[in-house]
């Protein structure tokens, strides 16, 4: 039996070979004497070159150094000289494999590989055998393989170039990411505050949080708790522990034949680390050069070797201090407005009549509120309305960056057994406290029905009256007690064996398990108890259906007193969890068979799973208790089962064809959901230094767990009345719009949405050290999950109340059933569930460059990555028009190119990096509402660049201290004369936090030199 030794290709080697590798280095290479593996690291850094070899081989070893060497080559030679190893270049990877002498055995020819600009140098070093490279997976494919490059693209950024490019969060990594083109939710958005506070999503193509899968070391972790804007599930980005990532690798594209539902628009992949040489401690601290929002990140990483264990542990701890509107001049009052109407002050106190004019208080009235507000409250004037008290810098009250204090740890674990198989785990655990503010209290009257129209009789004045107060943070104790709280917990487990049976077959049993819990504290006004206080008890309803009160005006403008506030004031908690669990058994054979252009490697899995969450809301909060406040409730679980098989098949040496297939099953309340995907792809190498490739996959999504279990819950939306438009032989039935109170309902009977995707392009190598590369992307998605449409419920209605339809089929039997009206017959309420509708499609080009090459001054490193969309379209209804998203007036908020670039430079001790983000152009805010017009401004916002920049300095190999500088420019988000709504620019791509300054330091203890 066959028992060859495998060489460990860790995630650094991973990434390296995915970038150029340059074969010899252009200058001398000099090697101070010392460790073995500490000078091969040393000349791995200075030349570039990825060296592969068993770092407890080279325990102990030592060597006599490097001067002058002309080549990596020589350099090696001298290194190795006496050591008793060897080396020879794996042509497939670029690496130079390390190894001993007298046991190794010469590896399988292999294949050439288009990244490798070294193509045809001479062998390095030595003649003798070496041991082979070990296969790595890759996102993509469950094969192992040495060879990175597959038939679809893959984007990877290491941990080296996440420091150099001055990112300091898991968001800001995949912001700067070219193919995440969605509209997420910023930490200022007000709807994530309503539904999802503290978490950040990841929005591959534009098609939705939902559709991009999310792993940590390759396999699925819980969604977030709460669904993304009440609607659909994700998976949270923000916890992940940034200090322990080795590599990001993101695949776009279908992929649900490698890895099930949930990769329609793409895989993201974060792989932590799995070895530190010696004991890693990293501390950073950051600030803003306008003040406010500081941060500290700190990261101790150690690991053990005891005989046959082994791992690595670490603990990343985070603080971040909020920054709050009122600290940036820019959204800090009403007058930042880019119009008139927009610099009005807020009402803070404001009673109208029943036309809407507003009742005026009086200056003195307002004048003894002046307190209120920080010293900001005055006698404010609305023109075509009135007079009222307000405040111009009560706006600035909400958080930019949310407070958050938090730690995760981590554990990889492995033990060795004697035949060769191996026991793993690793274990995640991370502990957040995340505060944010979404704006003050407020009230207006809600009826006990949940009608927020807020009028009602006032037999005190003998008018029909509306009142509404905003509560200061005087009145509220401090603006900390009006903080959205929320506290996460975050669990994975994955254990399992792997090794070797049946001689050539490897195997991998796992179980994973992941689970996030969290609590989440909403500060409410209790309806009920805020209308007593103000308007005191009812005393009937008049005629018109009116409550009636006897309330006194000066009830209005007296500021509450702490207890009194006490009174009306309350939190709502929510304490919403989900979790999932697989089983898995992957085996696997690199020479399954042979072809004419090598052996055709074959993996076959079998998985079982189990998903579920729960809301778990406050009973108060499904009910019409809190002031504009009616949640839904939501539970539920599903199992799935899921087989799978990939083939990699070498058909000549120049051309490899790619195949996998799966078949999964869903089950969930009597319901199932069964369906094949399968995937193929081919590389084509004609020279060395050339790969084109293409891909073509299948791909659906299950219908996300709260689209199925959601309760009942409502929200407030506006429709247009088309019955008595059409009755009244209207010209324009925008004027007969009306509020709505939408319920909404989880349907059970959703079938799983389905999608198509296929890419080509090349990756070439035309010059040592140079790599470009061109993918076409396409994405066809059918079957979306989306919500009923109000306005076509409207219609059908209209239509069969009209006898346009027949009242007695079934679509005016339900069209009449979701509409209600109140007992004048005007519109009120209107039911609807999410159903499979909608298709949506884009297309587009990445390109990426990378040019790395030496002079006299240093090692020079260019890179350069461009999306570019050629077509975005969306259809919500079969027979509806097809909308570009593109295009003026489309309602949406997308860009259609995105790029990035860096400069970086290294001499020595010395390295320094210049990076920049440009986003395309977008939608002024007319053309976001649609209704810009010809002759407005706009209708977009120009591009946008954004600039960051690090240097960083190396004491002696252990020790680095480097100052990272984001936002170099201080740019402040462009401005939008359209954009009237606060804080006046479009949260969803920019903020005004402005430049951030970072200095990190970083440490081993032990170890080599870094």
């Amino acid at each position: 039996m066959r028992h060859p030794s495998r060489v460990l290709l860790l995630s650094l080697a991973c990434s390296t070979a995915l970038a150029a590798q340059a074969a010899n280095s252009s200058g001398p290479i000099n090697v101070p004497p010392g460790d073995l593996a500490a000078a091969l690291n040393t000349l791995a850094r200075q030349s570039d070159t990825q060296l592969v070899y068993r770092a407890d081989d080279l325990k102990g070893r030592r060597t006599a150094g490097v001067q002058g060497a002309a080549s990596t080559d020589q350099a090696l030679q001298q290194l190795l000289h006496g050591s008793g190893f060897g080396a020879q270049r794996d042509q497939a990877t670029g690496a130079v494999l390390v190894a001993r002498v007298d046991t190794a055995r010469r590896a399988p020819a292999p294949q050439p590989a288009a990244q490798d600009a070294s193509s045809g140098s001479p062998p390095v070093v030595q003649e003798e055998e070496v041991t082979e490279i070990e296969a790595v997976q890759v996102t993509g494919s469950r094969i192992p393989r040495a060879q990175i490059d597959g038939p679809a693209p893959i984007s990877v950024i290491t941990a080296e170039e996440i420091r150099a490019n001055g990112f300091t969060s898991v968001p800001d990594i995949l912001r700067g990411m070219t193919q995440n083109g969605g509209e997420t939710q910023s930490q200022q958005s007000a709807s994530g505050a309503d539904f999802s506070p503290g978490a950040q999503q990841v929005d591959l193509r534009g098609l939705g949080p939902n559709h991009t899968l999310v792993l940590v070391n390759g396999r699925r972790i819980a969604d977030f708790p709460m669904p993304f804007k009440g609607r659909s599930n994700f998976t949270d980005i923000s916890g992940i522990p940034i200090g322990m990532i080795e590599r990001v690798e993101v695949l776009t594209g279908s992929a649900s034949a490698i890895y099930g539902s949930d990769a329609i628009s793409g895989v993201v992949n974060f792989i932590l680390k799995k070895k530190v040489d010696g004991v890693l401690v990293d501390m950073r601290l950051g600030t803003t050069s306008d003040g406010g929002g500081e941060s500290f990140n700190g990261t101790f990483v150690d690991g053990f070797e005891r005989g046959r264990f082994s791992g690595l542990y670490g603990i990343e701890l985070q603080s971040q201090t909020p920054l709050w509107a009122y600290e940036r001049p820019i959204q800090d009052s009403t007058k930042d407005g880019p119009t008139t109407g927009s610099q009005i002050a807020r009402r803070a106190y404001l009673r109208t009549d029943w036309y809407d004019d507003y009742l005026d208080p009086g200056q003195d009235t307002c004048d003894a509120l002046a307190g209120q507000n920080g010293g900001t409250t005055y006698y404010a004037f609305r023109p075509r309305y009135g007079y009222y008290c307000g405040s111009d810098e009560s706006i600035g009250y909400g958080t930019i960056l949310s407070k958050r204090r938090g730690a995760n740890g981590y554990a990889s674990l492995s033990y060795a057994f004697d035949n060769g198989s191996e026991w793993f785990a690793d274990v995640q655990l991370g502990y957040h406290n995340v505060e944010l503010f979404r704006d003050v209290s407020s009230w207006s009257y809600m009826a006990p029905d949940g009608n927020e129209e807020g009028y009602f009789y006032n037999d005190a004045t003998g008018d029909v009256e509306y009142w509404q107060r905003q509560f200061s943070p005087e009145e509220m104790g401090g603006l900390d007690r009006g903080m959205v709280e929320t506290t996460q917990k975050t669990f994975g487990l994955t254990t399992g064996f792997k090794g070797t049976f049946a001689q050539d077959w490897d195997y991998e049993a796992s179980l994973s398990y992941s689970q996030y819990k969290a609590e989440i504290s909403w500060p409410q006004i209790v309806a009920a108890r805020a209308n007593e206080l103000f308007l005191g008890p009812q005393l009937g309803v008049d005629d018109d259906d009116f409550p009636i009160f006897s309330a006194d005006p000066d009830r209005l403008y007296t500021p509450l007193t702490r207890e009194e506030f006490d009174s009306i004031a309350a939190r709502s908690v929510y304490r919403p969890q989900s979790e999932t669990g697989t089983l898995a058994l992957t085996v696997s054979k690199a020479d399954l068979f042979t072809l004419s252009g090598g052996d055709a490697g074959f993996a076959g899995t079998v998985e079982f799973g189990n998903q579920s969450y729960d809301l778990n809301p406050d009973p108060l909060a499904t009910q019409y208790y809190y002031y504009s406040w009616k949640d839904s409730d939501g539970h539920g679980s599903r199992n799935r089962w899921a087989t799978a098989g990939e083939l990699r098949m070498p058909v000549l040496d120049s051309l490899n064809w790619s195949l996998a297939a799966r078949y999964d099953q869903y089950r969930y309340s009597g319901n199932s959901i069964g369906k094949p995907t399968w995937s193929t792809g081919l590389e084509w190498r004609p020279v060395d230094s050339l790969l084109v490739r293409g891909s073509y996959g299948t791909a659906f999504r299950a219908p996300d767990l709260h689209y199925v279990y959601s309760g009942i819950g409502n929200d407030e939306t506006s429709g247009n009345d088309y019955y008595y438009c059409l009755l009244d032989d209207a010209d324009d039935c925008s004027d007969y719009e009306e509020g709505l109170i939408r319920t909404r309902e989880g349907n059970r009977e959703l079938d799983a949405e389905t999608s198509t995707s296929w890419t080509a392009g090349f990756v070439w190598s035309p010059l040592q050290g140079l790599d470009l590369s061109a993918d076409w992307f396409d994405i066809d998605m059918r079957d979306q999950v989306q919500d009923m449409s109000v306005d076509a419920i409207l219609r059908d209605e209209a239509a069969c109340r009209l006898g346009e339809l027949d009242i007695a089929s079934p679509t005016c039997v339900d069209a009449l059933s979701r509409v209600t009206r109140t007992s004048n017959d005007s519109l009120y309420g209107i039911y609807v569930n999410p159903i499979n509708v909608a298709r949506e499609r884009t297309n587009g080009v990445d390109v990426a460059a990378r040019y790395r090459f030496d002079t006299s001054i240093g090692r020079w490193t260019f890179t350069f990555n461009h999306t570019w969309v050629n077509e975005h379209d969306f259809q919500q209804f079969p027979g509806d028009p097809v909308e570009d998203e593109f295009a003026i007036n489309s309602g949406f908020d997308i860009p259609r190119n995105k790029s990035n670039a860096s400069i970086g430079w290294e001499n020595g001790t010395w390295s320094a990096t210049l990076y920049g983000q440009r986003l395309g152009s977008l939608p002024n805010g007319w053309s976001y509402d649609q209704v810009w017009e010809e002759g407005d401004p706009g209708p977009w916002i120009e591009a946008t660049y954004r600039y960051n920049a690090s240097v960083s300095y190396r004491f002696n190999g252990q020790s680095r201290l480097a100052l990272a500088v984001t936002n170099l420019a201080n740019k402040m988000p462009p401005k939008d004369p359209t954009y009237t709504a606060y804080p006046y620019y479009d949260i969803s791509w920019f903020d005004s936090v402005g430049r951030t300054i970072n200095l990190q330091f970083t440490h081993h203890f032990g170890g080599s030199a870094q």
